[in-house]
């Protein structure tokens, strides 16, 4: 019985094409974790498994969104960036909803490697300085104190940086601390009562976005190679397939996709 494997033929990178190649903030972001899924995915075709949809977190970013906008149109001060002594208000901009849009986001064509670079943010304060500051919404339910040092959440903190870059490359002021407004689910109450409630904690992080050209020009590089890249060490999804391979005694089918 002969194994097939479900390709895409949309969204592929094409190395005889002359037109800007989009490349999303998380698909570099694939690239810096393992170069090898990055290169199976956006040249041959093939995504890592999907994994379960975040539903909670997305009602929680809409709300969030919500709430901000109402200060945004109104050009007033949050009453989280008061608590937080942020003097900052939310950003009012005429592509404020395109920012947003996953499929859109903020956009810059790298010209060296000709990739579109682009990604979506949450939102955007803007400070008495006129610079604007990136924001990021997280949500969790755990013990204890949230934060974003921890070495798991490095996706978190490029992503900050990856926004502010993306954002300076398109001629704006961008200060150099953004912030992650991250909301912690309450697991204390006596009942659920049909609500969840949580504790928000603004995180101040101070961002350095000077990796962001190199990595896109390594992942270019990367895209361009007649030959599958080695799978990073650290790599849960190689690591998983290199280990069902070793059990059955079988060589990985890299032909089969």
């Amino acid at each position: 019985m002969q194994t097939t494997v479900a390709k895409r033929s949309r969204g592929l990178f094409d190395p005889k094409s002359k037109s800007p190649f989009k490349l999303s903030r998380s698909r570099l972001d694939l690239f810096l974790n393992c170069s090898r899924c990055f290169y199976i995915d956006r040249r041959l075709g093939v995504d890592r498994p999907a994994g379960f949809p975040f539903n909670l977190n997305s009602a929680v970013d809409t709300l969030l969104k919500k709430e901000f906008d109402i200060h945004r149109v109104n050009g007033t001060r949050h009453p989280l960036q008061e608590t937080y002594k942020v003097d900052a208000i939310p950003y009012q901009h005429l592509k404020m909803d395109v920012w947003r849009n996953n499929f859109k986001g903020v956009e810059y064509h790298h010209k060296l490697t000709n990739l579109m670079i682009f990604g979506a943010v949450d939102d955007i304060w803007i400070n008495p300085s006129q610079e604007l500051i990136v924001v990021d919404y997280k949500a969790t339910s755990k013990n204890g104190e949230v934060g974003i040092d921890a070495d798991w959440q490095i996706g978190y903190r490029r992503q900050m940086e990856i926004y502010q870059w993306l954002l300076r490359k398109n001629k704006f002021n961008v200060a150099r601390t953004g912030y992650f407004v991250y909301c912690n689910g309450r697991k204390d109450a006596k009942a659920f009562d049909g609500k969840l409630e949580f504790d928000i904690k603004v995180i101040p992080y101070k961002g350095d976005d000077s990796w962001v050209e190199q990595a896109i020009i390594d992942a270019r590089r990367c895209l361009g190679e007649d030959s599958i890249p080695k799978a990073s060490p650290s790599c849960d999804y190689c690591n998983y397939i290199e280990g069902v391979h070793t059990v059955t005694q079988k060589k990985p089918q890299l032909e089969l996709i």
